[in-house]
């Protein structure tokens, strides 16, 4: 690809399921210069995406690889979604947040082979880790997690505000054991995070497990376009890998849901994260949920109502059918 430009500053944000990547690349968005161009790449582990409609913003190019990690496929569906970012926008700066559940190996390789040299300049990884999450060991055992911490040379303790004092304690003790030792560490609250933050260069940290994300792992990607919603206005995809499911709904933008039954839905218990933008009784939402803590806010309307689940078990027909019980009967 030729490049008449400088390099752009890229900044790889990693962190496992529920770890705030999302909520912190808001916030690193709101501190772009204006006149400038931002492009986030995002990557999603379920069929239907939906930060690329919380991301969207004035001066911001956003690019969503939905249905697993997108270093799969011999790194096709990453490729594709850089080289349209640099040609049709490019970007004076770009974020590339990965999915939860991907491994960062080929990713990186990716960004930091030959193709790529003298269109991007890799800035320092940065991984946010919810504090909360280091005492159970289905997190702390899996190689996904390992790796983007290993690989990340600035480790980040997202949610400060909602850890004790001795969870952010054990945070210090964890990360400081990493070898090598990371660049910097930091504490966040309430998603804020500084630009300043993701400064130096990249390290070429080391991953642990580098070949424990194959490209035969088992995602059931659908690849068939998407039906319009004037012909069918309510899907439901699912997915699978890494241990974990996802289902996630396309709904037509003229189905009005319950905001109060929507918020109760999304406190179940055996979902590991749950996302979502819907029309609302309340108007347009985002829907946010992690560790049982359910956020709601205002957002733009969109094109469409999504929800994704994702979970280590979920009834597809079950929860389907609770979705459907959540649209308003009055509205």
């Amino acid at each position: 690809m030729a490049n008449d430009y400088p390099p752009i500053p890229t900044h790889l944000v990693l962190g496992f399921l529920g770890a705030g990547k999302t909520t912190a690349i808001l916030t690193l968005l709101k501190q772009k210069p204006a006149g400038e161009t931002w492009a986030v790449l995002v990557n999603e582990f379920g069929e239907v995406g939906i930060d690329g409609a919380l991301l969207r913003a004035d001066g911001v190019a956003v690019k969503e690889v939905p249905g697993g990690c997108m270093c799969c496929v011999s790194g096709l569906p990453m490729q594709i979604g850089l080289n349209s970012l640099i040609r049709f926008n490019r970007p004076d700066r770009l974020f590339i947040e990965p999915t939860g559940l991907g491994h960062p190996s080929q990713i990186i390789a990716t960004l930091t082979g030959q193709y790529y040299s003298d269109l991007l300049e890799l800035s320092a990884a940065v991984c946010l880790v919810d504090p909360r999450r280091l005492d159970d060991p289905r997190t702390l055992e899996n190689p996904q997690f390992q790796d983007q911490v290993a690989v990340a040379d600035v480790l980040v303790a997202s949610k400060a505000d909602l850890c004790t004092a001795d969870q952010l304690a054990h945070f210090d003790s964890w990360a400081a054991q990493w070898q090598p030792p990371k660049q910097r560490l930091f504490q966040s609250a309430g998603g804020d995070i500084d630009m300043s933050w993701l400064g130096g260069k990249f390290g070429e940290r080391p991953a642990r497990f580098p070949h424990s994300h194959g490209h035969n792992h088992g995602h059931d990607h659908d690849t068939r376009p998407k039906p319009d919603l004037s012909e069918q206005p309510w899907q439901c995809y699912s997915n699978k890998g890494e241990g974990f499911y996802s289902l996630g709904w396309r709904v037509h933008p003229e189905t009005v849901f319950d905001a109060l039954v929507l918020h109760q839905l999304a406190h179940q218990p055996d979902f590991e994260r749950l996302k979502g933008v819907m029309h609302t009784t309340a108007g347009w939402l985002s829907l946010n949920a992690s560790e049982g803590a359910v956020t709601l806010l205002d957002a733009e309307p969109a094109k469409e109502s999504r929800m994704e689940i994702i979970g280590r078990t979920l009834d597809r027909q079950a929860l389907d059918q609770s979705l459907q019980s959540a649209i308003s009967k009055t509205a």
